[in-house]
């Protein structure tokens, strides 16, 4: 039972992180950790770049005048299970990114 839990978030965090990293995924934490001064800031960074994302992901089409704005679909499931993914995606490769930036500056 507790090792089914553990594989299931552990394939749920590796999920996470495929989807946060592609090139749009990389652009929005890079600059989420240039705005990031210490750790206690973390979990808000991240949230503020699943925004960011999600905002992109929707705006994209409109920008490249290739579709209409559509809102979010947050009455399906699957939405909120994609943006559980991004959270954790973002929190482990900011996180990442963060701990890189902390011992490049101090050395």
């Amino acid at each position: 039972m507790m090792e089914s839990f553990f594989n299931d978030a552990l394939d749920f965090a590796r999920t996470g992180f495929a989807e946060v990293n592609a090139v749009q995924g990389l652009i929005v934490a890079i600059i989420a950790v240039l705005f990031m001064s210490q750790w206690s800031r973390w979990l808000a960074i991240t949230a503020g770049a699943v925004v960011a994302h999600v905002a992109l992901d929707i705006l994209a089409p409109v920008f490249a005048e290739s579709g209409p704005f559509r809102l979010p679909p947050v009455l399906e499931a699957g939405f909120w299970r994609y943006i559980g993914l991004l959270l954790v995606g973002y929190f482990i490769v900011i996180g990442v990114l963060f701990l890189l930036k902390r011992t490049l500056i101090r050395s």
